[in-house]
Formats: C-alpha cells, sequence, structure tokens
C-alpha cells in the first residue's frame, strides 16, 4: 500500500499489474474502504495484463479524514432530503470524482478504464461524463442514476442501515452489526459463510471504523441528486451490472442507469444482492476484462479520435 497527495488530501492506494498495462481504476462505495475489492477479482484482472488500482475515497479507511467538517446528524438529514430541503454536504461526489481524476495524474496514467461499485459506480459515472478525455471505458456495477422516482431501499435495509448502531469501543457488537448488515443486502442466492463474513467485517474494523466519514458520504450522495442528463451526455462504452437481488439498490436502478447512457451493455445477475459473492468474482472480472478490450480495441481501430464507436448493440440487456 502506498499514499498520494491528491487535492490537498493523502489517498491510500495500491496497485498490481504490469505498468505499461492499460490502466483499470476501481471506486468502491458508501463507508466502505478499498480492501472490499477482492483479492481474488484485483488479481484476475492484473493477470490479463492490466495495471489494477484500488484506493479508500477520502473520509474512509486510511485516507485523510475530513474531521473539521460540521458535524452532521444523520436524522436531520433524512429529514431534509424526505421534505426535499436542500442539502448541504462538506464535499461532493464531484470532489469525489476529482480525487479519482487526481490519483490518476499523481500516479502519471493519462487515461483509465473506471469501473466503480454503488457509489463508486455514482462517482465513476462522474467521471465518465466530466473527464471524457481520462475515460476508456466506463462499469458502474449496483449503482443508480439518482433519480428520485425510482423505487427506494427495502425496509429491512433502512431499519438496519439507519438504526441505532453499537458503541465504537464494543468490538463484538461492532462484528456483529456489520455481519448483520452484510447479511440484509447480501445476495440470498450466494450467502457468505458466517466464517468468511466474519473474517471480513474483523479486517475492516481493524484496518479502519470511522462512521462519521460514511455520514458524510451519504450527505454527498443526497446533494448531488439526479444525475439522469448527465448521463446522457457519457460516450464511453458502458457496462452496467446489477444484482436482480439488489435489496439496497433496487435493480430498476441499474436498468435506468443502462437507459440513459446511449450504447450502454445491461447485464442482470439473478441471485446477486448489494454486494460481492465469492461465487461470481471470477465471471464478474471476466466480463470487465472483455468489456476493457473491446474498448481498447475500438479506441486503436479509430486513430486520432477521442472517442471510438463501440461495438456493443445499443442497450443490450443479457440476464444469466
Amino acid at each position: 500500500m502506498a499514499f498520494a497527495s491528491v487535492n490537498e488530501l493523502e489517498l491510500a492506494y495500491d496497485e498490481r499489474g504490469p505498468k505499461s498495462g492499460p490502466a483499470i481504476l476501481l471506486i468502491m462505495g458508501l463507508g466502505t474502504q478499498m480492501i472490499a475489492w477482492p483479492e481474488s477479482f484485483c488479481n484476475q484482472l492484473a493477470s490479463a495484463g492490466f495495471r489494477v488500482i484500488r484506493f479508500d475515497n477520502r473520509d474512509i479507511g486510511l485516507s485523510t479524514k475530513i474531521e473539521d467538517a460540521p458535524k452532521i446528524r444523520l436524522a436531520a438529514l433524512l429529514f431534509n432530503a424526505l421534505i426535499g430541503r436542500k442539502i448541504k454536504a462538506p464535499y461532493t461526489l464531484e470532489d469525489m470524482a476529482g480525487d479519482a481524476v487526481g490519483l490518476l495524474d499523481a500516479l502519471d496514467i493519462d487515461k483509465a478504464h473506471i469501473v466503480g461499485a454503488s457509489m463508486g459506480g455514482m462517482i465513476a459515472q462522474i467521471v465518465a461524463a466530466r473527464y471524457p478525455e481520462r475515460t476508456l471505458s466506463l462499469t458502474s456495477i449496483m449503482s443508480s442514476s439518482g433519480d428520485p422516482k425510482l423505487p427506494r431501499s427495502k425496509p429491512k435495509v433502512n431499519a438496519v442501515m439507519f438504526g441505532r448502531r453499537p458503541k465504537p469501543d464494543d468490538r463484538e457488537q461492532l462484528v456483529r452489526f456489520g455481519m448483520k448488515m452484510f447479511r440484509t443486502i447480501g445476495s440470498p442466492g450466494y450467502p457468505t459463510p458466517p466464517d468468511v463474513l466474519r473474517q471480513k467485517v474483523e479486517a475492516s474494523i481493524a484496518r479502519s471504523y470511522y462512521p462519521a466519514g460514511t455520514v458524510r458520504q451519504f450527505a454527498a450522495i443526497i446533494a448531488n441528486g439526479s444525475r439522469v442528463d448527465m448521463l446522457k451526455t457519457i460516450k464511453a462504452p458502458t457496462l452496467v451490472v446489477h444484482g436482480s437481488d439488489d435489496p439496497l439498490v433496487p435493480v430498476e436502478a441499474g436498468i435506468d442507469t443502462a437507459d440513459h447512457i446511449a450504447g450502454s451493455r445491461l447485464e442482470l445477475i439473478p441471485g446477486m444482492g448489494h454486494d460481492f459473492p465469492a461465487e461470481l468474482m471470477p465471471k464478474l472480472a471476466t466480463d470487465i476484462v472483455a468489456h476493457c478490450r473491446a474498448a481498447d480495441r475500438a479506441m486503436t481501430s479509430v486513430p486520432n479520435s477521442k472517442f471510438a464507436p463501440f461495438a456493443a448493440p445499443q442497450n443490450e440487456l443479457r440476464i444469466r
């Protein structure tokens, strides 16, 4: 692991694969550290010849915490969002997209394949829209367009997400809460064994536990609102992946995201929720490799062009 100075922050990151290979930048979701990208998944991408970079977003993991930001009360944040009052967030998803591009700058990477999950998918969408010259392709996983008309998360998810959390000094209760959360949003078709789940939660807590950063990131999501018009401007080859059984970000959000990006390819995965089941990782990596290679071939086939036509049929739907 290393650190890069980006936008007056220190971002923790790691990388693997050949430095001469096309870059894949992995952007993780709300309150989730870069270690949530499975090692086997990252290694499979790297073994295919890609330079794979994952990092902790600002305010999470080992990256800089925005500790001087005004305190946000979750109840007030939810109430203001419910009544449609404008949200003042300490920073925006646009800022976080700037962090991602700033990391590419720090690593002397001109262009990259941008892959994001959940909130990371939202950030990846913004990178593709606002920084098209830096984007080789976009993969948006279990994410959304932010359209307020879309179905919301299941009530059982909200009950856990916004319920009372254990005290930070009670490590065992924190682990149990984390396991409950992952079981609630996880894949019904691919449940994670309890011992494996406990190990993941324990590793995350041991590395960093900082719920204040999660609340500030959540504020950034709410403040960002709808990205529908922005998605319509994306020209990069785009793959949208979504679990058919996602209880946190319902599958309609993935379908809607693909509908607004011209030429995108949508893949719905039965039994998948809002996590990365070990059984699905090899296929997900294979799909992303194929998508990135197709984008690279399209780019090289049209010299001196910023954007090459993408060969995939417009809004192709695959259900497996």
